[in-house]
């Protein structure tokens, strides 16, 4: 496979996957920003926090939901705004056209347009539709590549990039819940806010998995424990962690190499089968997401260097 084409495919799905996430966090910042006291906590600030997009604030004071809607759904000169991950996506898999199905194509092709035009109070009126509207046509695209793609390395590459953007989002939620958005006179490791807590399970769809699992006892380590080291919720860092070693390692296959990111993600493996049973939680959650997004982010460059992107 060419290098540019396994790069579209790479960036294809990581850009898809960021358009998703970042929808799934425009419905936790809803959920946060009507709780009591959510004006004084700034819980709108959180969600620019977790996507790095906190610079695109430069009017001062605390960010509201139209501040928000704006950065993070329309405006189409941040490159992490659902606008422009779809719109580069549609360009990655035009690339790559001949590699999709007609049904992935189809997704992709009517994604791309469809916030041109959109006023600002029209989108925050209709923002549960959109975020729906989102996380669909998300799930149509995997759906048509899970049903109809064939299982090359052309796959692999795009699972890879996928599991990297989902790992990071993750990742990042956990980190800002959990050390940006503490007060500073609260110890960490001591009480949590319920909702707070349960608003990150929402934003990943794993209200119900959770309670699957841990029954009715919501606590922050369970939560933490689920969201890193579970090896069955789709949405876990450790869950997305397996599909990459499972997709490098195919790749090694393929080609009779193996690279530096093959160890790297080795190595994030054995941070989290290191960390179960509440031991990320006591040793420092922050620094073990930290650690996390520091080695995915070498083993994303390291796919690219080994791989010629």
């Amino acid at each position: 496979m060419l290098s540019r084409t396994a790069a579209n495919l790479f960036w294809m799905a990581r850009h898809l996957e960021r358009a998703e996430s970042t929808a799934r966090l425009l419905t936790m910042g809803q959920r946060m920003a009507v709780l009591p006291g959510s004006a004084y906590r700034d819980e709108w600030r959180s969600v620019l926090r977790v996507t790095g997009c906190e610079p695109f604030h430069t009017k001062g004071g605390p960010v509201t939901e139209e501040d928000v809607v704006r950065i993070l759904l329309l405006d189409p000169e941040n490159p992490a705004s659902i606008h422009s991950c779809l719109v580069r996506a549609r360009a990655n898999g035009r690339s790559v056209r001949t590699k999709l199905t007609q049904e992935m194509w189809e997704a992709l092709n009517l994604s791309w347009r469809r916030f041109d035009g959109y006023g600002l109070s029209e989108a925050c009126q209709e923002l549960p539709a959109l975020i729906d509207w989102v996380k669909t046509r998300a799930s149509v695209f995997r759906g048509a590549a899970e049903t109809g793609m064939l299982r090359h390395e052309g796959h692999d590459f795009m699972r890879i990039g996928g599991a990297i953007e989902r790992a990071q989002m993750t990742l990042r939620l956990l980190d800002v819940k959990y050390y940006v958005l503490l007060p500073e006179t609260d110890v960490v490791g001591g009480g949590r806010d319920h909702y707070q807590w349960t608003s990150v399970l929402h934003a990943l769809s794993g209200i119900r998995a959770y309670h699957h699992v841990y029954g009715g006892v919501y606590s922050p380590a369970h939560i933490s424990d689920f969201l890193m080291v579970n090896r069955a919720f789709p949405r876990s860092v450790a869950y997305c962690v397996d599909q990459m070693r499972w997709h490098l390692e195919r790749l090694a296959l393929e080609h009779g190499v193996l690279a530096t990111c093959h160890k790297t993600v080795d190595e994030v493996f054995e941070l989290l089968l290191d960390g179960q049973d509440g031991a990320i939680f006591q040793r420092g959650l922050h620094e073990t997401v930290q650690q996390c997004l520091k080695l995915t982010n070498r083993m994303a460059n390291e796919i690219a260097e080994s791989y010629y992107f």
